[in-house]
């Protein structure tokens, strides 16, 4: 299991977040950026090309079996669903087969409005409650996981 996270457009403070927890937990980080994106971390960078979607690519590419996704796109995160321990949007919520649909579709008909020349709601100005939230549900993970582990290891002979 690792925390791979999206980061391009990601808040500073999701990623200290998330830099806490693998310390912490003792597991793999790893931030993918494109070029236009200068990150320090003590944890693995991977910097891709500048190109739309290039990020996404490469996290496509990389991804195992039970990692955990950080990140605010829909689509990404649709594409890696099925093998994701959890996908966390930066704003404290799981992204899930239960949400999935109509987070793409509110994604879709956006996008629709902006190519007829109409205005959505643009990000808001990122709040306390938004980091406790992704940090509440970060550890949630975290801590299941780690607690199953234990199990499975106290089960084999």
């Amino acid at each position: 299991m690792r925390i791979i996270i999206d980061g391009d457009a990601c808040p500073q403070r999701v990623k200290e977040i998330c830099e806490e927890a693998a310390k912490e937990f003792g597991i793999e980080l790893i931030i993918v950026v494109d070029i236009d994106h200068y990150i320090i971390s003590n944890y693995q960078v991977v910097v891709v090309e500048q190109g739309r979607d290039s990020v996404d690519y490469k996290i496509v590419q990389i991804f195992k079996e039970g990692d955990i996704l950080i990140t605010q796109d829909y689509g990404l995160a649709s594409l890696v669903l099925s093998k994701a321990s959890a996908i966390i949007h930066t704003a404290g919520f799981f992204i899930n087969r239960n949400n999935i649909d109509s987070l793409l579709q509110s994604r879709y008909i956006s996008e629709r409005v902006r190519k007829q020349g109409g205005k959505t709601k643009g990000p808001s100005k990122r709040t306390k409650e938004q980091d406790e939230n992704f940090k509440k549900c970060l550890y949630k993970v975290l801590h299941e996981k780690l607690r199953s582990k234990s199990k499975n290891k106290t089960r084999e002979p």
